[in-house]
């Protein structure tokens, strides 16, 4: 699903028009961005929570030629799923 089909399915259920929809998303894209540039966790209860992770520099190599390259140091995201979306994963036939 891309963020245009993410709009659509979400002004259906919500009945909101997709222009607001997609304001808000926006927003949510942004507090998102920001939390995380302040490297603090953003946490959604029984959603999951978003977790700034530090990444150490490394050795890797280029694949076209086997150069070795060194990667800085920069900070990645992981996603640790909450309670209820991993139950509606693992038992989709189940209502919510």
């Amino acid at each position: 699903m891309n963020k245009a089909e993410l709009i659509e399915v979400l002004a259906q259920k919500s009945g909101l028009q997709k222009r607001k929809v997609k304001r808000v998303l926006d927003a949510y894209i942004d507090t998102v961005t920001e939390t995380m540039s302040k490297k603090e966790e953003l946490i959604l209860i029984g959603f999951g929570t978003l977790v700034p992770h530090p990444q150490t520099s490394r050795l890797a190599r280029n694949p076209k030629t086997g150069t070795p390259v060194m990667i800085k140091p920069r900070t990645t995201v992981k996603f640790r799923p909450g309670k209820y979306l991993l139950e509606a994963i693992n038992n989709p036939k189940e209502k919510m």
